[in-house]
């Protein structure tokens, strides 16, 4: 399993569009893709758990992938929480 540890850098948090952004890009990968706040743990490619973290910016999230293209997800999903995609 491959986890990394972030701070979300985008400015509003992941309000509706963000958060489906984030499930559609996890969404692409084969890997099992976790996000977990505090001590909650979500499917990241469920919108409904997504919603349910309510992150914001500046809070520390863990991303955790397991599967073929684990290191893969990983990086892309925390890149798009470092704000390094246009949304």
């Amino acid at each position: 399993m491959i986890e990394r540890i972030i701070t979300v850098q985008i400015p509003d948090g992941l309000e509706a569009r963000p958060t489906a952004l984030f499930v559609q890009t996890a969404s692409k990968f084969n890997s099992h893709v976790y996000v977990e706040v505090e001590e909650k743990k979500v499917n990241a490619k469920s919108i409904m758990g997504m919603m349910s973290l309510g992150i914001m910016e500046g809070q520390k999230v863990t991303i955790s992938a397991e599967g073929s293209d684990a290191q893969q997800a990983v990086d892309e999903l925390s890149d798009f929480l470092l704000n390094k995609h246009i949304l």
